[in-house]
């Protein structure tokens, strides 16, 4: 695999919302190949399986080429170097994003020297959108459709 042709995007899309896939698909004019990479146990409290998110995953990304899903149980930095990739993707919304995502590529580059990450601004329109915020909503039983794709509203309903 080509180091700089691939990146990682990594998170728990808990469910995957449309800025995540507007970032993917801004990470695809950059980059050959995205693995969307998922860690098996996280510090986060999960509304979906790990099964369900997945099935998202691919309902959201299906007509997207080069896309992979991945799962890993390390450190982002260990999987991207087993897999032979030195750029992960993190999109940023506001300040305190990019405060929180500078911390872990700091991090990231204190156990890796070569991962490289590329911070990608959101759109104004998904400035808002985070898998919190929709699982609120769909906890509270308020609109969260607008927020996700259409292919997988049908998916969320059923689980809820």
């Amino acid at each position: 695999m080509d180091k700089r042709k691939t990146a990682i995007f990594a998170g728990t899309f808990d469910p995957i919302t449309k800025g995540h896939i507007d970032i993917i698909k801004r990470g695809l004019k950059i980059y050959d190949k995205i693995i969307i990479a998922i860690p098996v146990s996280s510090h986060k409290r999960n509304m979906f399986t790990l099964e369900d998110r997945i099935g998202f995953i691919e309902k959201s990304t299906q007509k997207l080429k080069n896309v992979e899903i991945r799962i890993f149980n390390n450190l982002l930095v260990e999987f991207a170097q087993e897999n032979n990739i030195s750029n992960i993707i993190r999109g940023i919304r506001d300040p305190k994003d990019f405060e929180y995502e500078q911390k872990l590529d700091y991090a990231n580059k204190s156990l890796l020297k070569d991962i490289e990450t590329v911070f990608l601004i959101s759109k104004p329109k998904h400035i808002f959108v985070s898998s919190s915020l929709v699982r609120e909503l769909i906890q509270f039983k308020g609109k969260f459709e607008h927020l996700v794709s259409k292919r997988i509203i049908k998916e969320i309903n059923k689980l809820i």
